[in-house]
């Protein structure tokens, strides 16, 4: 009978290591999907990327587009993934988390957000629950840029079937995480994702929109 038992305790700490484990994997890989070729799709010409009448910077390039190409541009530095603080604000050692792909991205555009953000969460702390600001990192947590983004940026459909309104250079919201929205589409017109999401994330530029559940926020910065 000890024998018995021994074994089926056995047993059972094997099954229970294997869900564990497979829990583990799923979690890792759930967004894993490849990069799409950065070659014209068939959706390119049905759905042309819009371009907004605003050059922030002035480098005579538009925001929508200044944007996106700072995003990819970004991501070709291959950020690795940690969280942590900097007393310059931006990481400047080669880390970053989802947050700090949207602030290159927009600042690249001159869309400077560690200022900006603290600029409105001091004129509205009540909406971002926030009792003491801090400049330096207030701007790289997906709560507060949700709020900053629905106070100064133009919101847009969270239906992903509307896929003539997702276009490249748009800021996507999740639940918490952030992204910004690529001009390459899969086959169904749904464009990806380009986003920092993990220290295992094996490319950058990714097709979740379909697959995510958590989908909060839409948003473009300027017409």
């Amino acid at each position: 009978m000890k024998r018995t038992a021994k074994k089926k305790i056995i047993i059972i700490f094997v099954i229970c290591a294997a869900v564990i484990l497979g829990m583990f994997l799923y979690i890792i890989f759930r967004y894993q999907n490849t990069s799409p070729e950065r070659l014209p799709g068939k959706y390119s010409q049905v759905i042309p990327q819009v371009h907004s009448m605003t050059d922030k910077d002035g480098d005579g390039i538009d925001d929508q587009a200044d944007i996106l190409q700072s995003a990819l541009d970004y991501i070709a530095t291959k950020p690795k993934y940690k969280s942590k603080y900097y007393q310059t604000g931006y990481p400047d050692d080669g880390y970053g988390v989802c947050t700090d792909l949207v602030a290159f991205a927009l600042k690249g555009a001159g869309y400077d957000l560690m200022p900006l953000v603290d600029e409105d969460i001091r004129a509205d702390q009540v909406s971002y629950n926030i009792e003491q600001p801090d400049k330096n990192i207030d701007f790289r947590r997906v709560r507060n840029l949700k709020v900053y983004f629905e106070h100064r940026a133009i919101s847009l459909t969270t239906d992903i079937s509307e896929i003539e309104e997702w276009q490249g250079g748009d800021i996507v919201i999740f639940q918490d995480h952030i992204g910004i929205v690529s001009d390459r589409r899969n086959e169904n017109g749904v464009p990806y994702v380009i986003h920092h999401n993990s220290p295992w994330q094996k490319k950058y530029e990714q097709d979740i929109l379909e697959k995510r559940e958590d989908l909060v926020g839409h948003y473009r910065i300027s017409q």
